[in-house]
């Protein structure tokens, strides 16, 4: 009998023990939902990339440059719905941010567009890192989200600058110059002078 009710007592115990766990795992569910629905709140209303040439230069790039335009359609589309679809389109914007190094026209092939288009794959890998995460740093994807327009538009403006640059008309002499700082062969001997030889004064 005593048998019994140890049995019967030890069953209560681990019946009422399962229920604790399973009410811990429900509100610990609940409150991970709550978290991420957060999360997915705050990339949503952050998720917002100038998309758009700020000035003509950048339009006109946009007709003729193909990876250019590309990147500016992948960042002109909003995912919608779920975290998955934020993390599949910043890996999307990634992979067309990097295509931009492959075929930049000739006139942006230049240092300064070069560095400008490096900080702005640095700074679009690291926000597709972040939002890879398990636990997504929201507040760090939307500055760095604040930080991409900021480097599209410094990037933006120096084209402007490059194409404006150009059309400044050189002046008389100016091309020989250039050509001579480009072809090192052309420019004037460095001739030291030897003060042991005697000179004629």
């Amino acid at each position: 009998m005593k048998y019994r009710i140890f049995l019967f007592l030890l069953f209560a115990f681990l019946l009422n023990s399962c229920q604790n766990e399973d009410e811990k795992r429900l509100a610990e569910n609940k409150k991970e939902a709550k978290r991420k629905e957060l999360i997915f709140n705050n990339i949503n209303k952050g998720w917002v990339f100038y998309d758009t040439p700020i000035n003509t230069v950048s339009e006109e790039n946009a007709k003729s440059w193909n990876e250019w335009r590309q990147f500016l359609a992948e960042l002109g589309e909003k995912p919608k719905k779920t975290i998955g679809a934020f993390q599949k389109k910043s890996s999307a914007i990634a992979k067309r941010a990097t295509a931009l190094n492959d075929n930049i026209p000739a006139q942006f092939n230049q240092p300064q567009i070069k560095s400008r288009i490096s900080i702005l794959i640095t700074k679009i890998k690291m926000m597709d890192l972040y939002i890879h995460l398990d636990k997504i740093p929201d507040q760090k994807v939307i500055f760095l989200i604040g930080d991409i327009n900021k480097e599209l538009v410094s990037l933006e403006r120096q084209m402007d600058k490059i194409v404006e640059k150009n059309k400044i008309p050189l002046e008389e002499g100016e091309s020989e110059l250039m050509k001579m700082i480009k072809d090192t062969a052309r420019a004037i001997p460095d001739v030291s002078v030897n003060p042991n030889i005697p000179r004629v004064e």
